[in-house]
């Protein structure tokens, strides 16, 4: 097996599952992922194991290349997935929403290991794209990358929050990191062209805002289901259960409302317009009795709540503990999301100006949320 023969797998396995725009298959087909993966990374080792890796970067599956931030990770410590090669499909998912055209000038925001960046600098020119990456250690690595695969982009170090004032305007801006707000000075540097972000809070992240800009006031909707790592200066909350609850006593309640309805993609998001700092887990009992408990917990983690699902059950049982009750909330912003009629996400949109972010449903007149 060949890199050659394991590329032409990837650029097959994207164009069978439909994934490969025309206009973005000459930059997908000639940039060789495998010059941005490195020998090592989370669950494969080249030397171990070269077909192994040879197989997991030229399969369409995001790559975790750092995790906990670079630092050491003991034995049985939780991992926090920080930097990755995304999933193939779900860049040129990305690229789609971003509408390049020749001519464009484009600020990526989380340069990652470098392989977004080459693909936009084959179809559009290095000249034409700037990188900016928060991590040192993941940046200089990305340059190395970017000069192996023949490309030597602008690359800098800085808060992506930030963007790159020197190198604007651009006529698009992609973020590869998950926010929860679009900041100001991409309005700014990107006045009249396009925005792509994940975007969303601790209780549901899983949107692209995709956003027209206009004399530097931003409109646009929500879709897809991207799963990226957040932007580290507002980082959500993650971990183990077993790391945050220590069985203190909570107050206990019941609730006629299922768990499992709170975290179906169209309630979810709406309640994490207003829940943005907390986030859930849902477990199912090793048995086959249909049980299952939904954890809440605050980003501070010093509010948890459970709810448990038994089938057939009219009632739940609810135990919340610590300075927040967190199923009250999202029960709260549950109940009204039914009596708006249960909208679908695909119905609200968000504008962003100077005055700040606004969520709305339908008509940007209807405003529904501020988060």
């Amino acid at each position: 097996m060949t890199t050659q023969q394991t590329q032409r797998g990837l650029v097959q396995a994207l164009e069978g599952k439909g994934a490969l725009p025309p206009e973005w298959r000459e930059a997908v087909t000639s940039v060789d992922r495998g010059l941005f993966i490195p020998d090592v990374f989370e669950g494969g080792d080249f030397t171990a194991d070269p077909e192994g890796w040879l197989r997991a970067v030229y399969s369409d599956a995001p790559v975790v290349t750092q995790v906990n931030d670079g630092k050491p990770t003991a034995d049985g410590e939780f991992k926090l997935f920080t930097s990755s090669s995304s999933m193939p499909s779900v860049m040129l998912e990305m690229l789609g929403l971003l509408d390049v055209r020749e001519g464009h000038r484009v600020l990526e925001i989380g340069t990652g290991v470098g392989y977004n960046a080459a693909w936009l600098c084959h179809r559009l020119g290095e000249r034409a794209v700037a990188s900016v990456e928060l991590d040192e250690a993941v940046l200089t690595t990305a340059r190395r990358n970017l000069k192996r695969a023949g490309f030597q982009p602008a690359t800098v170090l800085g808060n992506g929050r930030d963007g790159h004032p020197s190198g604007a305007p651009y006529d698009r801006i992609l973020s590869t990191c998950t926010m929860r707000d679009v900041p100001n000075a991409w309005l700014e540097q990107c006045p009249d062209g396009r925005i792509v972000t994940p975007w969303g809070s601790s209780f549901f992240s899983g949107s692209y805002a995709t956003l027209d800009v206009v004399g530097g006031k931003a409109r646009g909707t929500f879709s897809g289901y991207p799963a990226f790592m957040w932007d580290r200066t507002q980082r959500g909350g993650a971990g183990r259960v077993t790391d945050i609850y220590h069985e203190e006593n909570g107050e206990t309640s019941t609730t006629d409302i299922a768990p499992q309805n709170v975290i179906q993609d169209d309630p979810a998001f709406f309640i994490g317009l207003s829940v943005t700092d907390a986030w859930y887990r849902w477990y199912e009992a090793d048995d086959d009795s249909g049980e299952a408990t939904l954890w809440l917990f605050a980003d501070d983690r010093k509010s948890w709540a459970t709810v448990e699902y038994v089938p057939d059950a009219e009632t739940y049982e609810v135990e919340q503990y610590g300075p927040r009750a967190l199923w009250a909330e999202v029960r709260e912003a549950f109940l009204r999301w039914y009596d708006l009629g249960q909208p679908e996400r695909s119905r609200f949109g968000l504008s962003v100006d100077g005055d700040g972010q606004r969520v709305w449903l339908d008509d940007p007149h209807n405003v529904v949320g501020r988060p």
